[in-house]
């Protein structure tokens, strides 16, 4: 169970990425700039792009073709085709069209907008990609920084999801390693004797919502550290929280 009381901090200065580039070393010189240590216990949660773009998951549309089912589906939507055409490239099926918005299944299970394509923070005609295997890089880039720190870490990779029934848009978890992404409570009693049947908390998402507030879209800060939630060293995958389709009743 978390503490509670834990705090988020932003980890300022960290330069753009460009594919290749070590992650875990900007991330521990944008901390020793901002006088931030690394303690065991501590969560990292990584906005996805920085790990795109170090990844070279960043597509130009110069160099894309569409295809004409993406022409026609880029005239029913009020989309660029090119773009259109990358969606598709990144999309198990599409789940819903309409006022000019697609919602697709992408090839890692995720059910969401434009099938992660996005087209901000990353320049002029050009869109980033997610992670091909999020729970991977997350892995990744927490071997290489509790190799170097020598503490116990945890690593969220997040993104911003729209929700059904709600307006706005929270960063849930698409990856991690170091960190149960769900806090089970079913079968436990609360304080009225009541056995809890459908307590199952995505954690990671909240997670990656509470470091989201201190990350923000235009202030280029990509990382955050949270600090004093004690779940960390369990094991899990950001893969965890996709619900399977057997117990989906929308789909």
């Amino acid at each position: 169970m978390g503490s509670f009381r834990f705090e988020a901090t932003g980890i300022e200065g960290i330069p753009e990425v460009m594919a290749g580039d070590d992650i875990a070393a900007f991330i521990l010189e944008a901390s020793h700039q901002g006088n931030i240590s690394s303690a065991s216990r501590d969560i990292l949660v990584l906005a996805h792009k920085v790990i795109s773009k170090s990844e070279g998951r960043i597509v130009r549309l110069s160099a894309v073709t569409p295809s004409p089912f993406a022409r026609n589906i880029a005239q029913q939507t009020g989309k660029d085709p090119r773009v259109v055409e990358i969606i598709l490239g990144e999309s198990r099926r599409i789940v819903r069209m309409a006022r000019g918005i697609l919602v697709v299944e992408t090839h890692h299970g995720f059910v969401c907008a434009n099938g992660g394509v996005d087209s901000s923070n990353v320049g002029p005609g050009v869109v980033a990609l997610l992670p091909k295997d999020p729970d991977a890089s997350a892995e990744k880039i927490r071997r290489e920084l509790q190799e170097r720190v020598g503490a116990q870490l945890a690593v969220i990779i997040s993104d911003s999801f729209g929700r059904p029934w709600r307006e706005g848009t929270t960063d849930v978890a698409i990856g991690g390693a170091g960190l149960g992404p769900l806090i089970d409570y079913r079968g436990q009693k609360d304080n009225y004797g009541y056995e809890m049947k459908a307590s199952l908390i995505a954690v990671a998402d909240e997670l990656a919502g509470a470091g989201e507030l201190v990350l923000g879209k235009t202030r280029q800060v990509p990382v955050a550290l949270i600090r004093g939630f004690c779940l960390v060293g369990t094991e899990g995958r950001g893969g965890q929280l996709i619900r399977p389709p057997e117990s989906d009743i929308f789909r």
